[in-house]
Parts: C-alpha cells; sequence; structure tokens
C-alpha cells in the first residue's frame, strides 16, 4: 500500500533490491560441533537463552543460568552479532545464577506486562491461568528477538537428571549401520516442534540455525562419517490421534529408524493409556511391512504452565507410557525429564520459541542432544 506514496523511480529502485535478494542464497547456520555435545557431559554451556525481566518492585531486570558460571565467556543477542560487555552490560556475581542488567544496558528486558495480552485479541486464544488475559504468542521470531544466549564454564558434573545412555542393544541394527558407515534412512513424525517451528532456520533469520530434526542428522553424519538422512513427516497442530493414519506415509520412505514425537497436542486432556495405546498402534503399523524399523519414542518438552489448555501432569505420564514400550529396538528420548528440571531453575520464557509450547533454538539443541546421546557413545 505504501507503494501509492512513492515515485516511479523509487518503485524501480525497491524492485531491483527485491530481486536481488530473491537470487541471493539464504545465508547458512555455521556448524558447531561444540553446541551439540550433550550438555550434561562438558563443562561448557553454550548459548544458554535468557529473557531478562524486571518484575515490579525490582530495580534492576535480571534472569537466572541453569549453572552457577566458574567463568562467563560470552554474551550475545540471539541473533549471535551483538556481544555484550561485563560491567555495562550486565553484572554477575560470582557464585550465583543470577545475571542482573544495569541501567544503561544494551540487552532487552521485558517486564511480566510486556509477556500478556487483553482476552481475544491474538490469532490463538491462549488464556493465562490466573485469567489475566492472555500469554503472549510468538509466531516466528519475537521470543528470539527478546532473549540473550549466554556460554559459560561451570563446574562439572552438576547434572542431577539421569541423563541418556548409549546401549547398543537399544537400537543394536542403527548402531551397527553406522559403525558399518552404512546409509541409515531416519523418519521423523510428530506435530510442530518436530515441525521446526520457532527455530531461527526455520523461521529464515539469523542465526538460521536448523530445526532439532536437521541437526540430528547433521551430528550423525559428521560423528560417523556416513550418509544420514532424516526425513521429516511432521505436521504442526497434529497428534497421537493423526499419527496411526499415516503409518503408509512413513513405510514408504523405507526407513531403518522412525521418530515418533507426540504429546504436546495430547496433553491437553488425552489419557496416558491412550497416548500409549496409539503410539504402539502407530509402531505396530509400520512393523507390520517393515519389521526390522527401529524406533525412538521422543517424549515431548514441557509447555508454559501458565497456559490453561495444558494439563501439565499428562507430560510424566506421557513419559513413563514410552518408557513401558521399550525393549530392544525400541529406545525412549526423554525431554520430559530435562525440561522439568529446567522449569525448577529457569523460567518458560528464558526457553520458549512462541511464549506456549515450541522451543527455541536453545531448546531445538537440546532435543537434538537428547536424540543423538542415544546413538553416539560419551567419550570416556
Amino acid at each position: 500500500m505504501f507503494l501509492f506514496a512513492r515515485t516511479v523511480i523509487a518503485f524501480s529502485l525497491m524492485a531491483v533490491v527485491v530481486i536481488a535478494a530473491e537470487d541471493s542464497p539464504q545465508p547458512e547456520w555455521k556448524y558447531d560441533a561444540e553446541a551439540l555435545v550433550p550438555f550434561w557431559t562438558t563443562d561448557t554451556m553454550h548459548g544458554e537463552s535468557i529473557l531478562f525481566i524486571k518484575n515490579n518492585g525490582e530495580e534492576a531486570a535480571s534472569g537466572e543460568l541453569l549453572f552457577p558460571p566458574r567463568k562467563i565467556l560470552s554474551v550475545r543477542n540471539s541473533n549471535g552479532d551483538v556481544e555484550y560487555e561485563q560491567g555495562r552490560d550486565f553484572v554477575w556475581e560470582p557464585g550465583s545464577r543470577r545475571i542482573t542488567l544495569p541501567a544503561g544496558s544494551r540487552i532487552v528486558s521485558k517486564t511480566p506486562a510486556d509477556l500478556r495480552r487483553p482476552a481475544k485479541t491474538q490469532k490463538y486464544e491462549l488464556t493465562h491461568r490466573d485469567g489475566n488475559g492472555e500469554i503472549f504468542f510468538g509466531a516466528k521470531l519475537e521470543y528470539h528477538e527478546m532473549q540473550t544466549c549466554i556460554t559459560y564454564t561451570h563446574e562439572p558434573n552438576v547434572w542431577p537428571v539421569k541423563p541418556p545412555t548409549f546401549d547398543e542393544k537399544q537400537l543394536p541394527r542403527t548402531i551397527q549401520k553406522l559403525r558399518n558407515k552404512e546409509p541409515l534412512k531416519i523418519v521423523l513424525l510428530g506435530d510442530s516442534i518436530s515441525a521446526g517451528c520457532n527455530a531461527s532456520g526455520w523461521a529464515e533469520a539469523f542465526p538460521y540455525q536448523p530445526p532439532f530434526s536437521k541437526l540430528v542428522e547433521m551430528r550423525l553424519t559428521r560423528f560417523y562419517g556416513t550418509n544420514v538422512t532424516v526425513n521429516n513427516l511432521s505436521v504442526g497442530g497434529k497428534d497421537t490421534g493423526w499419527a496411526v493414519t499415516v503409518t503408509d506415509q512413513v513405510v514408504a520412505e523405507k526407513p531403518d529408524v522412525v521418530m515418533l514425537a507426540f504429546g504436546m497436542n495430547d496433553s491437553s486432556g488425552r489419557e496416558a493409556a491412550v497416548y500409549q495405546s496409539l503410539i504402539a498402534k502407530a509402531m505396530a503399523n509400520i512393523r507390520e511391512q517393515r519389521p526390522e524399523t527401529e524406533f525412538i519414542l521422543i517424549a515431548s518438552m514441557l509447555g508454559n504452565k501458565d497456559w490453561i489448555r495444558l494439563k501439565q501432569e499428562l507430560f510424566p505420564q506421557y513419559r513413563d507410557a514410552l518408557q513401558a514400550l521399550c525393549q530392544p529396538g525400541v529406545a525412549l528420548a526423554d525431554l520430559t525429564s530435562v525440561w522439568s528440571e529446567f522449569l525448577k531453575r529457569k523460567q518458560d520464557w528464558d526457553l520458549t520459541g512462541n511464549g506456549v509450547n515450541h522451543p527455541n533454538d536453545f531448546g531445538h539443541r537440546v532435543y537434538a542432544q537428547v536424540i543423538t546421546s542415544l546413538l553416539i557413545p560419551v567419550a570416556p
């Protein structure tokens, strides 16, 4: 509409710019092997995200890290193109997990009110559990642009949750193929999390980090030096009921491994026993035609506990239901336990990609770390 306010010459110049932009290749994420090493196996945390909040009555905005740092290595915006300075932009007291922002800091900060919207004013109705309006929904990069990424060292071996483990008996055919450097075909079937929503690469913005499916493909390919492909059949808004109806599409891809990643959309009320039976049915349908297929069952991250639609108690029940299905050839990637511990130490707004039920770039990396740890042995 603004074109009517421009001259013909300005319009022509703009057209040239647009055409040039369309012809330019999209920037690629610079592969970072260290950022995909499982965080619980190392003493360096890469790019942990914080959304700094100034609460009522507080003098400064602040946020908390997962671990007390020994040394802060870098503090950057989520795009990665601005590095902040200690003292000028942030203050960290040694021994503490808390970081505060002094007056004049260049780091983005918000108030709790900034993360609310009046009722029925957004595309999706995201009623807050306290009844005071809705949770602010970020369709693409809104939370990304508010968050800050921090890389730091910390004491080793301080993660309290039992981590995923590499076990050749869990996925023997898959691991043998990888060791033999044979091509490996993985199919991912899931919801909008698996579709990659709110990863910066999905949103076509810096730093262009791919969603977890591509990160899994990248890490396995580089570690084993073989051709690993992840064909992503995930669709936003879907649940386990849908999964059972599309297993023929999965089989058509002739996968060696199928990753099933559901739970977020089921958690509005589907009973754990029904959830389990539907996952089992999807697996049976696939194995009926491809009996040697192995499975990775992904227990979902937790959604925002303040969203009235989600029944938080169902997430651990779904995790346990998936665990009960595990046997040789079926392994569990337990993001539920990881997220539960995260949220004891941080706020949902630190980790979210959209405010309610998607991970940000940091979360997509954690997804990839948990999944690949089932297939890559931990260095002694």
